[in-house]
């Protein structure tokens, strides 16, 4: 366990003062159901929480907090961690009760692992250098984080919920033209708003147009 503590100490390019700690951080509870790294993972989300959040609240400041958490989200989550792990090699180094060689779809393990290898670095070397060891892994995915842009039917929906906590309300009011090419005309409201009137060749599409004109109207964003 010494050498496979060492190398990982190695190739993370950070000394330990207490090498138990990043030990522990290694062994999933399958191989020790006691003295495991489930206590430091937990330790490590919390961390990767306010590193990253923090990095957030620097690089967005005019967005709004729906937007940051959603950037939020796709940085923290398995999938996410999953791949940080893999490209500091913790697979090479994780200690399981089956000796299973670790691939790709142990996405739980890698993501928990990675977690705990964190909760380690902060607990012997400081919150900076944590902090500064966060960053650096997670620079590629940081500078890729992007939000899915929400469609107004969507966007309108969440408002209405959060502020409300009701869903906008859509009504037909015409449909006319051939049955090919028709035309639809629906209403959309929210609490206390105006009606407001959307056209389509689908229904789909009028609501859209709708919920566009009471969000502009608005100006939600």
């Amino acid at each position: 366990m010494t050498e496979t503590v060492n190398n990982f100490e190695n190739k993370i390019k950070i000394k330990f003062k207490n090498k138990t700690l990043l030990s522990r951080a290694l062994v999933h509870k399958s191989a020790n159901q006691t003295n495991n790294n489930e206590k430091l993972e937990f330790l490590g989300d919390r961390v990767i929480g306010l590193v990253l959040s923090q990095k957030l609240y620097d690089l967005y400041p005019e967005e709004e907090e729906g937007t940051l958490d959603k950037r939020f989200a796709g940085l923290v989550n398995r999938k996410t961690c999953c791949e940080i792990a893999w490209s500091i090699g913790i697979q090479n180094y994780i200690i399981t009760g089956n000796k299973k060689k670790i691939n790709k779809n142990d996405e739980k393990i890698l993501s928990d692992c990675c977690e705990a290898v964190i909760g380690a670095i902060f607990i012997d070397k400081g919150f900076l250098s944590v902090k500064d060891f966060i960053l650096k892994i997670w620079k590629e995915k940081i500078s890729q984080s992007n939000v899915t842009k929400l469609d107004a039917k969507t966007k309108l929906q969440e408002y209405s919920l959060k502020k409300y906590k009701k869903l906008p309300y859509y009504r037909m009011v015409d449909s006319s033209g051939p049955r090919h090419n028709p035309t639809y005309k629906i209403s959309v409201s929210i609490t206390n708003s105006l009606e407001f009137i959307g056209l389509g060749s689908s229904k789909q599409i009028a609501e859209q147009d709708a919920a566009t004109k009471l969000i502009k109207a608005k100006g939600i964003k």
